[in-house]
């Protein structure tokens, strides 16, 4: 499992907060290589970011598959929300200039988010375009939702700042920019997740499916929120296998 760090600016940084923001990559072994790549994105409330649970612990899961895995150190929005959007999108971008290097095909390049990081993943699925856009996406107990009756709060103002406008709670509730144009996704939750509430999930999920896109929602009994990568998670070594069996479905 190859792996190194890369900045993600060279020059001039967009929306600059002093800050720096990074890919950390791990590649397969060439032979098993399926050249197809996963962009993951900690979560962390917009505040920290959960690095190894929600990141590097993935690596040899996707590895294993012939996967090129690249972690995503954004940088946080302190209620700037184009800090980590202009991030990721260049994350995405990045993969994708450099496909023949990673030897990825640079139409399966996804990209894979938990918690206020699904929040961002499912921004750039539905927001992004051009080199930009994923071909898939993966959300584990995401943020959706800008609505403060149903959104993580933390997550929010850190996102969009203490007084955000109703455009733009609206633009940046991913429930309801789905379209036609939205990648594939899969989805896992808790039943009892008391931190993000599942509404955020399953609202996406409808959405997703009312516009025609291929969704998986996969919703496990307990274990509330914040699992990630951990042995611990009751339901671990299922929600290993559904993802793996949803990757190898296309």
């Amino acid at each position: 499992m190859a792996q190194n760090t890369i900045n993600i600016w060279d020059g001039e940084v967009p929306y600059d907060n002093g800050e720096k923001a990074e890919l950390k990559i791990f590649l397969p072994n060439e032979k098993i290589s399926k050249r197809r790549a996963i962009i993951i994105i900690p979560g962390g409330g917009y505040e920290f970011l959960a690095f190894e649970h929600e990141g590097t612990d993935w690596a040899p899961f996707f590895n294993g598959q012939g996967i090129a895995t690249f972690v995503l150190k954004y940088r946080m929005p302190k209620g700037n929300h184009m800090v980590p959007i202009s991030d990721a999108e260049e994350a995405i971008k990045i993969v994708r200039r450099n496909a023949n290097k990673y030897n990825i095909d640079p139409k399966q390049i996804g990209i894979m988010g938990f918690s206020a990081g699904g929040h961002l993943a499912s921004t750039i699925a539905t927001h992004s375009t051009g080199d930009a856009k994923p071909d898939f996406h993966i959300l584990f107990y995401p943020v959706i939702s800008m609505d403060s009756s149903f959104t993580h709060l933390g997550s929010l103002k850190n996102f969009l700042g203490s007084n955000p406008s109703e455009e733009l709670i609206k633009k940046y509730s991913n429930d309801l920019n789905v379209s036609k144009n939205t990648s594939r996704v899969f989805i896992a939750l808790s039943n009892d997740d008391d931190v993000v509430p599942p509404k955020n999930s399953v609202n996406y999920y409808m959405q997703c499916n009312l516009h025609g896109i291929s969704a998986s929602l996969h919703i496990y009994p307990t274990a509330g929120h914040g699992w990630g990568f951990r042995s611990s998670f009751a339901y671990h070594l299922e929600v290993l296998r559904e993802l793996k069996s949803w990757l190898d479905s296309f």
